[in-house]
């Protein structure tokens, strides 16, 4: 199944997808986000969706550590609502603490300037997310 995984920010999005073995995960792109008109990157999303034959959502859901939700969870789902209203397929959340951390543990040894490694960083975490999905998803079977 070809997998969609969003790390929501109130700046940036990013995304990643898995091939359709859910084997291999790669960066797709970032978007810019607004959280005053969430519609054009909902429509980027949509469209990103259909030219990657998408067929489900896994959504990056940021729980505080004692697993209460915060300000930026009421935010995400917020978004994922919006978007879910235009979608077809299904949307799952999946925890990403840490998931922005991990990402620059990664870019930390990069030797890229740090306009760069933030460039390169939602698009990380929404590895990180979808990776996570995945193994838990094999770990059920």
């Amino acid at each position: 199944m070809r997998y969609l995984a969003i790390d929501y920010g109130l700046k940036r999005i990013g995304l990643a997808v898995c091939d359709a073995e859910e084997i291999i995960v790669s960066p797709l792109c970032q978007i810019a986000s607004d959280p005053k008109n969430l519609s054009k990157a909902i429509e980027q999303i949509v469209s990103l969706i259909q030219e990657n034959q998408i067929e489900a959502i896994i959504m990056g859901l940021p729980l505080n550590m004692d697993d209460s939700e915060g300000q930026q969870a009421k935010c995400t789902r917020e978004f994922s609502n919006q978007l879910q209203e235009k979608i077809s397929i299904p949307l799952h959340f999946q925890d990403e603490r840490l998931s922005s951390a991990a990402a620059d543990e990664l870019l930390a040894g990069s030797g890229l300037s740090f306009k760069k490694r933030k460039e390169k960083r939602d698009m990380l975490a929404a590895c990180d997310i979808l990776q996570e999905f995945l193994y838990q998803k094999t770990e059920k079977l």
